[in-house]
This record gives structure tokens, sequence and C-alpha cells, in this order.
């Protein structure tokens, strides 16, 4: 596999002027919509911070859940080669932005893993294949600012 490249498409559509377009910084709305063949469609916007709608996805979100849901599917291939059976996982994952005079940066993100796994001996096992997790991550490797996680092991 080494070597190998993959494309991903995605379509970006501003739905967002009101009417005169961008004529000032208040006159047009950030909504706009993310898609791909064969996918729902993203209702997308800006931080409520910058103008944007609250009830839609921005950009910083969908930032995180890209760590999120990386760490998920590397994490679930470590363990399964591991003979750590999963039963459960949830993530509350946090990332802070430091906004600056010229724009902005994440600074951190910082993953909240819950897993249960079917057997107490596999706990301290699943609690060290976050690293290997981390490593296999596409997402992390791909991003200038640390991730970090604090898994909690539970046994079903």
């Amino acid at each position: 596999m080494a070597g190998r490249e993959h494309l991903y498409r995605v379509a970006l559509t501003w739905t967002g002027n009101r009417g005169g377009g961008t004529t000032t910084y208040r006159s047009y709305g950030r909504d706009h919509e993310v898609s791909a063949p064969g996918k729902i469609t993203l209702p997308g916007s800006a931080d409520p911070a910058f103008r944007g709608d609250a009830d839609r996805w921005n950009p910083e979100e969908l930032l995180v859940a890209a760590l999120s849901q990386c760490h998920l599917l590397s994490y679930l291939h470590v363990c399964a080669d591991a003979g750590v059976v999963v039963t459960a996982y949830t993530d509350q994952a946090t990332g802070t932005m430091r906004q600056t005079l010229t724009g902005g940066r994440f600074s951190e993100v910082t993953l909240h893993p819950v897993v249960t796994v079917a057997a107490a001996q596999m706990a301290v096992m699943a609690n060290a294949l976050h690293e290997a997790a981390h490593a296999a991550c596409f997402i992390a490797a791909s991003v200038n600012f640390a991730v970090t996680h604090e898994p909690t092991i539970e046994v079903a």
C-alpha cells in the first residue's frame, strides 16, 4: 500500500448571498453546503463568533470531528489486530483555536475516548493501543498542532 495516492473530492456551494453579495462584512450570510456524490449534504456556516449560524457545522468543528473519526477508525483496526475486542466507543473531543490579529490557528485537539472492552484482561492493552492508533491516524499526521488523547477504558 505504500506510495499509493487517494484523491478526495467534495463540492462546496455558498448559499449565503442575501441579495447584495459581499458589499459589506455584515451584508452576507456564511451559509454553505458541503456535498459529495452519493452522500448527504452537510449544512455549513462560520462559527457564531464570526457571524455564522450555530445550527450548521463550521469548519473548526469538522476538523475536530475528522480527528476524532480518524482516531476511532485507526483504534478499532489496531485493537482488532491485537485481539482486543471493543464493544463500544464514544468520544467527546475538544479543540482549541487561538485567534490572532491576522487570523487564527488551532493549538491543540484533545480526544476523550471512552472505550468498552469485552474482558478485564484486555483493559491494559486497550489503553496502550491509543498510541498506535494515533501513529496510524492519517489526519493527525497531517496537522501541525498537538493531538492528544485522554482515554477511559471500561469493561463490559
